[in-house]
């Protein structure tokens, strides 16, 4: 970089005012864009916090972070660390510094949340300790990841002025449906011992490929998740049982509601919670979920109606009708809202951060109902069960 250029980036970092956000900051409504049907996040400054690893130490600050973060260049990591955007116990460090065990690592950058879709997440009941939402599909339930303040808690917190909220169980992503939020760690601790306890009834529904049986299925077949891939299998030991399964134990019962012949909608009632055990134990029956191109195989995706894939249904049908939530699409359009865009930053000037296709389509599996000893929580039925 000449030192021109250099004297440049100076200038406007000078000129921009920064407030850094911590966890503590709360989402408020003004945070967000609504943008040709999706729910972005204006961009924002962030710490982001992490303590060094035994197996980070005697690496410089620079080369620790283009190794272990390679979501930016190298370039990028040594400007930060002259920027001071990168700290060490709260100290500007030189690019050769190097890191010891448990130091405290902070990262300011300027954060970018992949967009969600711009539906609302619709109330469904309140009560004084507890608080029933129908999760849109795409949201998550809390922050992870790259998602902060578009999430169902953030949303509700910036929306509604409803914090704090303890989720009682989670969904997936992509997954539609009912979600039970209390509003104290105690009434949350309850429903936990519930559901532990094997006490707590679940029922969701699929759209899934094929005709389904008549009959009811129950699938009683260890899932084994693995996070490197960020899918499940399922795992079928053979009949002497020699070989030790590492899954964990599963079981759905599957019943079919209808069927027009090419799709069926199915009843889906997990016996246990793991990880994609609903969507991998419909692959292990031959009728994956229609739209789901993590465990849709070439075998079933081959007998499966050109335009049914989660990629091919955004051009065949309006993602806006299936789901039963209001949403924002018209919303802000074109408002000429704007976000500050940071010299720095790899990400700038769009709103998304690299990476993100913008494809994205809802899975078609969603959470009817959550019932209790004493308790039920329901929530509407999507557009695409009904089958035509």
């Amino acid at each position: 970089m000449s030192s021109s250029s250099s004297g440049e980036l100076k200038r406007k970092r000078a000129e921009m005012e920064i407030v850094w956000q911590t966890p503590a900051n709360p989402p408020e409504r003004h945070d967000y864009i609504f943008r040709n049907g999706r729910r972005h996040v204006k961009p924002y400054y962030f710490e982001f916090i992490s303590h060094v690893k035994n197996r980070w130490a005697g690496k410089t600050i620079v080369d620790l972070f283009a190794e272990e973060f390679k979501g930016r260049p190298y370039d990028y990591y040594v400007s930060a660390v002259k920027a001071g955007r990168i700290q060490v116990d709260g100290q500007i460090v030189p690019v050769s510094y190097i890191v010891q065990p448990s130091q405290k690592i902070s990262h300011f950058l300027h954060r970018h949340e992949p967009p969600v879709m711009a539906w609302d997440v619709s109330i469904i009941q309140e009560e004084p300790d507890v608080l029933t939402v129908c999760k849109p599909a795409s949201v998550p339930v809390h922050p992870c990841g790259q998602y902060r303040k578009n999430t169902v808690v953030g949303i509700l917190q910036a929306e509604h002025s409803l914090a704090p909220l303890f989720p009682v169980h989670r969904l997936d992503r992509l997954v539609s449906g009912i979600l039970i939020l209390a509003k104290s760690a105690a009434k949350a601790d309850l429903f936990r011992v519930q559901i532990e306890a094997g006490m707590v009834h679940k029922q969701y529904m699929a759209k899934v490929i094929g005709i389904f049986p008549e009959e009811e299925q129950v699938v009683n077949v260890n899932v084994n998740y693995n996070a490197r891939e960020g899918r499940s299998s399922v795992e079928v030991g053979d009949c002497h049982g020699s070989t030790p399964l590492k899954g964990k134990a599963a079981c759905t019962k599957f019943t079919r509601i209808s069927t027009n012949g090419t799709h069926s909608i199915v009843l889906c009632e997990p016996i246990t919670g793991r990880t994609h055990q609903i969507r991998v134990h419909l692959q292990y029956l031959g009728h994956p979920i229609a739209n789901d191109m993590l465990y849709l195989s070439e075998v079933i995706a081959d007998r499966s109606i050109e335009g049914m894939s989660a990629d091919r249904a955004a051009a065949g049908r309006s993602s806006i009708s299936t789901f039963p939530c209001s949403n924002r699409f018209d919303e802000y359009e074109n408002s000429g809202e704007d976000f500050s865009i940071d010299p720095m930053c790899t990400n700038c000037p769009n709103l998304a951060p690299k990476g993100y296709d913008g494809h994205e389509e809802p899975l078609w599996l969603h959470c009817m109902r959550y019932s209790g000893p004493d308790w039920v929580y329901e929530c509407p039925n999507p557009d695409w069960a009904f089958l035509s």
